[in-house]
């Protein structure tokens, strides 16, 4: 067995296109080297700023040899009335390299077997990575020089070779060689690659990590440390590690600070421009921000001054624009700011962002009094959450919006219910952020979220494919994961009524709505529950109490009782046309008639769902019985319509829990 190595060179990659990359490449040769039936064990893509590399162990030195039988023309086609092979047939033999003797007939078609030797595995990679590579995709792909074909970032070097032997290939009249290159600023500024076991450790000797798993642990590992030696802890996101990683080949942290007068703005502003606009790493101590920050450069070195005094002029700079907007806005209350809302459009024909409030705030008062609570601070959170839209700030961090609202709201002397409001109300950010803890951001999240969606709709942008206008797929489910999590008793339904009311195009778009939340629904609980299950208990309207929906999902997803499943099944197989009627007992031919009456009488409906689903399961014997005993459809139109209508009883029964035609045995 072998190993492989080849590595592209480039200039610098832009780090979202990285990632995307290294997918690609792995899905990539793995397809190919199947459909070329080229055995290996493993294949690893590493990737940093400046060059992708696939490594490919356990790698088979030639194709495996293969047996092809091949069919050709029929037979009166293949063959003359003499037996003789016809132009037809003698063109199938020849062109695949077959003698008539070795030729045969089987189905009454003219059959050959052709033997398929291997070629060199080392030749199959010359004759295909070439193509592989240019079949990267991504945005914004160059040209540079003469060239037609297009990559990321222009290629400067190749590296391709099998064991201790190269493996010839060129792309874009770059030709590879054994030589690849260390970092920029390393000593070691070309790298002599004999052998792929090689690759890793002499890049390491170069100032290249060129493993981004290692590199991001390092990453992790040198900020604690400098977290450490100042008694703080470092925090970031996922995805800011990820970017940091994808951005340097030679990871060093670097502490560094600011002026102290800039903590006096919100914090979120602070970490924002740190942590968004400069890649930062933002120091706590005792929960509370410091002036501090974590730099992660690309650097081989021990001269970091330069780089402190470099950090510290730009974020300086980005602080003083945010202290300059945050003391210019807070001249004057948030209440202040609503009144310019009208002079923001929201979405063509649905008015402004101050005719969206307005609206906001009237549903909100139709959920309080649903839910029972007090509306005044939920009133109040409802007019000012929008408000910071018309300040400088959020205009400059438009991502701060809700934020920026929240502590403006508490420099003007807002009620600390609405502070909270005003900056939960657009919870969650994403799918996996925290949700509003405080009835005001829940209350007023869900109704400006209801007016968003039911917007799109009106204007004809029901989401399609990856078309999400206005993120309304986040915001149903935003909805959807803020009313299960806190059990509220809001009936969407009559809501999605009264947003419709309220926008100022009308359209009879009820029924769209209803079925996109229904289908958000299922796919936010398909994770934890079977789709047959979840579809099954959704025909019975889920979005009037969705925590009722997820109740009875889980009392069906729990049941283990065929018996039950065929009894509700034969019911319904039976019932075409439902026949809602009085049953009358004098009507009765058969005591199973009387038995399965009694039986669905027993059935308490004003039980948990667990309780109920027992009392159906006890019900299944009289129902078995029944249909062994009589015959539903009856010659007497009376007694046929009779049972007919204790059957529509019996099916409303087990409505009320799911429809079990829809569930898988």
């Amino acid at each position: 067995m072998s190993k492989y190595l080849l590595e592209i060179g480039c200039e610098e990659l832009p780090y979202k296109f990285i990632n995307q990359a290294v997918e690609q490449l792995k899905t990539g040769f793995s397809k190919f080297l199947n459909e070329n039936c080229i055995k290996y064990s493993d294949i690893n893509v590493l990737a940093t700023p400046r060059r992708l590399a696939v490594i490919i162990d356990g790698l088979a030195e030639k194709q495996d040899d293969e047996t092809k039988v091949l069919r050709g023309p029929i037979k009166n086609v293949a063959y003359d009335e003499n037996g003789n092979l016809t132009k037809a047939g003698e063109g199938f033999l020849r062109k695949n390299g077959v003698s008539p003797k070795d030729a045969y007939l089987e189905d009454n078609y003219l059959h050959a077997k052709v033997e398929i030797k291997g070629k060199e595995t080392s030749t199959v990679l010359q004759e295909n990575i070439p193509t592989l590579v240019l079949k990267l995709q991504g945005s914004h792909f160059m040209r540079w020089d003469n060239f037609d074909e297009k990559f990321q970032r222009p290629i400067r070097w190749i590296v391709s070779i099998m064991d201790n032997k190269e493996v010839p290939i060129e792309i874009i009249n770059v030709k590879s060689g054994k030589i690849s290159r260390g970092h920029r600023f390393s000593k070691n500024q070309t790298v002599e690659i004999n052998h792929p076991d090689e690759y890793v450790e002499k890049l390491r000797s170069a100032n290249v990590i060129v493993d981004q798993a290692e590199r991001k642990a390092e990453i992790v590992k040198q900020a604690k440390a400098e977290a450490d030696k100042i008694g703080a802890v470092c925090r970031y996101s996922d995805d800011l590690l990820e970017e940091v990683t994808e951005l340097c080949e030679w990871p060093v942290a670097v502490t560094c600070e600011f002026d102290e007068k800039y903590l006096t703005i919100p914090d979120e502003v602070t970490v924002t421009v740190m942590a968004v606009h400069q890649r930062y790493f933002a120091l706590y101590k005792d929960e509370k921000l410091t002036n501090k920050f974590i730099t992660i450069t690309n650097y081989v070195g021990d001269d970091f001054e330069n780089i402190k005094a470099g950090n510290l002029r730009v974020v300086g700079a980005r602080l003083d624009d945010a202290v300059f907007f945050f003391n210019e806005d807070t001249r004057k209350p948030l209440i202040d700011y609503v009144e310019g809302l009208k002079g923001m459009t929201f979405q063509k024909g649905m008015g402004t962002i101050y005719d969206k409030t307005q609206r906001i705030v009237e549903l909100s008062k139709t959920i309080a009094s649903d839910l029972g609570k007090s509306s005044e601070t939920i009133n109040r959170t409802a007019l000012l959450c929008k408000a910071d839209l018309c300040t400088s700030l959020v205009f400059e961090f438009t991502e701060l919006q809700g934020y920026i609202g929240s502590d403006y709201a508490r420099v003007s002397g807002e009620a600390p219910e609405v502070v909270e409001g005003i900056k939960e109300h657009y919870f969650p950010l994403n799918a996996d952020s925290e949700l509003a803890k405080g009835i005001e951001g829940q209350v007023v999240g869900i109704a400006d979220k209801l007016d968003t969606v039911s917007a799109v709709f009106v204007e004809g942008k029901k989401p399609t494919g990856s078309s999400d206008p206005l993120g309304v797929r986040r915001a149903a489910l935003g909805i959807i994961k803020t009313i299960i999590a806190n059990d509220l008793k809001i009936d969407l339904n009559k809501m999605l009524e009264k947003t419709l009311e309220l926008l100022p195009v009308k359209k009879d778009c009820i029924k769209d709505i209803q079925e996109f939340f229904t289908q958000r629904l299922i796919i936010f609980l398909n994770d934890q529950y079977k789709k047959d299950v979840l579809e099954a208990c959704a025909s019975s309207n889920p979005l009037s109490d969705l925590s009722d929906y997820v109740a009875r999902v889980k009392v069906v997803s729990a049941m283990n009782s065929p018996e039950l499943l065929e009894s509700a099944n034969r019911v319904i197989r039976i019932l075409k046309t439902p026949v809602h009627a009085e049953v009358k007992k004098e009507l009765f031919k058969d005591d199973s008639e009387g038995m399965l009456l009694d039986a669905m009488n027993k059935i308490n409906e004003n039980v948990d769902y667990e309780t109920y689903l027992k009392e159906l399961i006890s019900a299944t014997p009289a129902i078995s019985n029944f249909f062994d005993k009589v015959l539903v459809m009856d010659s007497d139109e009376q007694v046929k319509n009779n049972r007919l209508a204790m059957l529509t009883k019996l099916n409303e029964k087990f409505e009320k829990l799911c429809d079990f035609s829809k569930i898988q045995a």
